[in-house]
């Protein structure tokens, strides 16, 4: 009788396979994304036909620029001087990973990864990661503010939120934040944890303010960015002669995307397609003309950047700068 084999070798895979197929993984997700969404992309590109070539080539821009003002950003949270060409590389492909994944999520593994890579320790770089995500809000709302607060006819909140929804949201937004603090003062490692990270976080943030070009960079880059967007919004409102004001759709524009900022999906698609639509509207725009000033810009915001932004991610990986 044959003996059987008591053990059988196990091989793992190498960190070189690993990184080989982490190369293509984002290929494969641009892929699936655009089989999803392909009537859309058809639809979208079929309408550029039809625009003002010179504003879609001003939203292009602005859409170039929203990437080194991230670039300036993410520099400006961390004291540590980083490598310039990989940082602008890093945000253009961290956004197409932002696009892949539930919003947020991919943009802060790639950047958490090129830090470390760039020598900085776990626990600061999540602290950066923090001060950019807090920066970055506060630029959108305090420029939606400003603008809201300078043409307050931009909008007609009424269409965005009804009235009966305000309580129901006003009470989620209590449970939620009761809960979270519950649970916070209850679990005690939980709690050690965060206070833990809140002390390292305002370390880094002092030490950051403590220098002025960091700081500038910083708020700077955080205002500079949803700033950009929004031109490129309106540069494609103007590509299709949209009947409403400049400063409107800038409005809109912001008004929409923080009202989906919490959406947990991917780069946001769908959600701020819909949330843009309802925002243009209530703003003036006809709906037939609203519709092609989204479909656009969001080809030109989202799907043109997607594929060489996947590729750049994967050509990051394999040269080990993420």
């Amino acid at each position: 009788m044959t003996s059987l084999p008591t053990s059988f070798p196990l091989r793992l895979p190498s960190g070189r396979s690993v990184r080989g197929v982490l190369c293509l993984l984002p290929l494969a997700l641009v892929a699936v994304a655009a089989s999803r969404h392909w009537p859309v992309l058809a639809d979208g590109f079929g309408q550029l036909g039809s625009a003002r070539p010179a504003w879609v080539l001003a939203a292009v821009a602005t859409t170039c620029l929203t990437w080194v003002a991230a670039a300036c950003s993410r520099q400006g949270a961390v004291v540590q001087p980083l490598p310039r060409l990989r940082l602008l590389a890093a945000q253009f492909a961290a956004g197409a990973a932002n696009h892949l994944l539930p919003t947020g999520l991919g943009a802060g593994a790639v950047n958490l990864r090129f830090l470390s890579v760039c020598g900085v320790p776990l626990a600061r770089s999540s602290a950066a990661l923090a001060l950019y995500l807090l920066a970055e809000a506060a630029g959108r709302v305090g420029l939606l503010v400003v603008l809201f607060a300078a043409f307050p006819r931009a909008l007609r909140l009424g269409t965005l939120l009804p009235d009966m929804a305000v309580g129901p949201l006003t009470a989620g937004a209590v449970l939620a934040v009761g809960c979270a603090v519950a649970v916070l003062l209850c679990v005690r490692r939980l709690r050690t944890a965060v206070f833990d990270f809140v002390r390292t976080a305002c370390g880094e943030a002092r030490s950051v303010h403590a220098r002025p070009a960091r700081a500038a960079a910083l708020w700077g880059g955080s205002v500079a960015f949803p700033a950009l967007q929004a031109a490129g919004l309106v540069a494609v409102g103007r590509a299709f002669a949209l009947p409403v004001p400049m400063a409107h759709m800038a409005v809109a524009y912001l008004a929409a995307t923080v009202a989906v900022a919490l959406v947990p999906v991917p780069g946001g698609i769908g959600s701020v397609e819909a949330a843009l639509v309802v925002a243009l509207v209530a703003a003036g725009g006809p709906l037939t003309t609203v519709t092609a000033v989204v479909v656009t810009y969001r080809i030109i915001t989202v799907w043109g950047p997607l594929l060489p932004g996947a590729v750049t991610l994967g050509a990051l990986v394999r040269m080990k700068v993420i």
